[in-house]
């Protein structure tokens, strides 16, 4: 077995050391890719995989203009994976718009159709209150403010940072696209 690219690559050691990647121990995190923020509707994302034809009909269809077709963040050099609907909740939410139009648009079935919002579940706010603001007593109120949903899905209590009303958090996105720290103090968690 191979320890490392240095085996192979010609050279001074010091050389080597310079392009070859660091070895990783046994205790190394390996952290996993983000999965896809789905629009709503979403089946189980390993039937979305088999199911979403990829017609772009959801995209067109969310006024919003959040969902795009997007490749795997952890796309393989060379795989032959065609891009699929997905929202980037840091740039665009999901506004979660009067008819849920993305969700009744789906010719495939991998996208259901929705009439209430309490009926999406594409994911669910996390917060990290070490980047919050408000844990260091200022007084941001954005992401309560702008939530489509209301204080069921994300509120306050005190002067600390918000908290997050599970179930009636539907993952649209709204406050993650919304918060003003960078890097985000409260991210969507695809379902």
């Amino acid at each position: 077995m191979v320890d490392s690219l240095t085996e192979f690559l010609p050279g001074d050691k010091e050389q080597k050391e310079k392009v070859a990647p660091p070895r990783r121990s046994a205790l190394t995190r390996r952290t996993q890719p983000r999965r896809p923020l789905r629009p709503p509707g979403a089946v189980p994302e390993i039937i979305f995989a088999r199911t979403c034809d990829q017609s772009g009909e959801c995209v067109s269809a969310c006024p919003a203009n959040a969902i795009k077709m997007m490749l795997p963040a952890d796309q393989p050099a060379g795989a032959s994976v065609k891009p699929a609907p997905a929202i980037d909740a840091s740039l665009a939410a999901c506004v979660v718009c009067d008819g849920l139009l993305c969700t009744h648009v789906c010719p495939s079935g991998a996208l259901r159709p929705l009439t209430l919002a309490s009926e999406i579940d594409m994911g669910s706010a996390k917060v990290d209150p070490s980047k919050c603001l408000r844990t260091a007593s200022e007084d941001c109120t954005v992401c309560v403010d702008m939530c489509p949903i209301g204080e069921t899905a994300l509120r306050f209590e005190g002067s600390g940072p918000p908290i997050v009303g599970n179930p009636a958090c539907v993952g649209c996105g709204v406050c993650e696209q919304h918060c003003p720290t960078d890097p985000k103090s409260i991210v969507i968690q695809p379902h």
